[in-house]
């Protein structure tokens, strides 16, 4: 088949004249480097910020770092009063709030996504959307009062007892039921994130393309079989980011999980033990600091959940990165295979 053009003598002058006046204009190649030089500052502006928050809480925490060392963050003993401060308390209960919170919190934020972008219909669908992301934008300090007039009741009268006759045999179900403690801290944050789990899964899953729902579904497979093996599979390396954005917020959270998780620095295997974390100990007592060194050692504190948080991007960023290569991997062994 012999394809002829259809411009005119005329059209085909002025395309080259547009042509050449592209080719020789300065003002394209200016923009072009104007906005490389503007994309590049912005990048290092970020760079910058990082580096700078680091480096003001490292200089601020100066006399903390100079006379605890490696042992702040292994120390348990937090004693304004003798100058004796610990990290290790806070430590672990970030850790185990934040662990509770994504026990409870992703799955239940996945199983919203899957039914907000696959099963249910496209009216009540859109309520709940709407739904989701006003949770999302619910205020920490709401939260806590309803986990202090609500869940914390809840949780002394009905179910810290029932864990504890039924898994009492294990440490962390074991002890008296305070209804503050781990557990309420770990609760509420289960509850925090699981609207920013579930609107960005969502998101993920919706972005998967029609075609591999077709191709399962025409191949025999049910709606579960299909979410299984062609929707899940894709949009997998985009969940785990959604999990990842609930994990920082976890993390961080500070007022919430201050007003129910009993503020005590101490380690304890029971959930229902009082306990503390890295924000809420800076947000009670900084402004109550009088020394200088209580000061530097809130702020080293402010420092170690810096790292932490920056370790914890780093892991799921190469946990992304190695799920993504996996899966490259599998999908060119099955088309070698075929």
């Amino acid at each position: 088949m012999i394809v002829r053009s259809t411009f005119s003598p005329g059209d085909k002058s002025r395309v080259r004249e547009l042509r050449h006046a592209l080719g020789t204009a300065s003002t394209g190649r200016a923009a072009d480097a104007g906005l490389a030089a503007l994309a590049a500052s912005c990048a290092i502006a970020v760079l910058l910020l990082v580096l700078g928050l680091a480096v003001s809480m490292a200089i601020d925490s100066a006399p903390s770092l100079h006379k605890f060392g490696p042992s702040f963050l292994t120390g348990q003993t937090w004693d304004p009063v003798s100058g004796e401060f610990g990290a290790l308390p806070f430590i672990y209960g970030t850790v185990v709030t934040s662990a509770l919170a994504l026990l409870i919190g992703a799955p239940i934020g996945l199983g919203a996504a899957i039914a907000l972008s696959e099963l249910l219909p496209g009216r009540i669908r859109d309520v709940l959307s709407a739904l989701v992301e006003l949770l999302a934008a619910i205020p920490s300090v709401v939260y806590g009062l309803w986990g202090i007039f609500v869940l914390a009741p809840l949780l002394r009268t009905d179910v810290e007892p029932f864990l504890r006759s039924t898994l009492g045999f294990l440490p962390v179900f074991s002890g008296p039921a305070y209804g503050v403690g781990m557990l309420a801290g770990g609760v509420i944050l289960a509850i925090m994130i699981v609207p920013t789990i579930a609107a960005v899964s969502r998101d993920v899953l919706r972005a998967v393309p029609a075609d591999q729902r077709e191709a399962m579904l025409a191949l025999g497979a049910t709606r579960w079989e299909m979410i299984r093996g062609a929707v899940l599979p894709y949009a997998r390396t985009g969940i785990a980011g959604a999990i990842i954005l609930g994990l920082g917020r976890a993390l961080g959270e500070t007022m919430a999980v201050t007003m129910v998780i009993g503020n005590r620095p101490a380690i304890s295997a029971s959930l229902f033990a009082p306990g503390y974390t890295l924000a809420s100990v800076i947000a009670n007592e900084f402004v109550e600091a009088t020394t200088d060194l209580h000061l530097a050692a809130l702020t080293e504190i402010g420092l170690v959940l810096f790292g932490v948080t920056v370790a914890v991007n780093a892991v799921a960023r190469l946990l992304v990165w190695r799920m993504g290569w996996v899966g490259g991997d599998r999908v060119r062994a099955v088309v070698s295979d075929r």
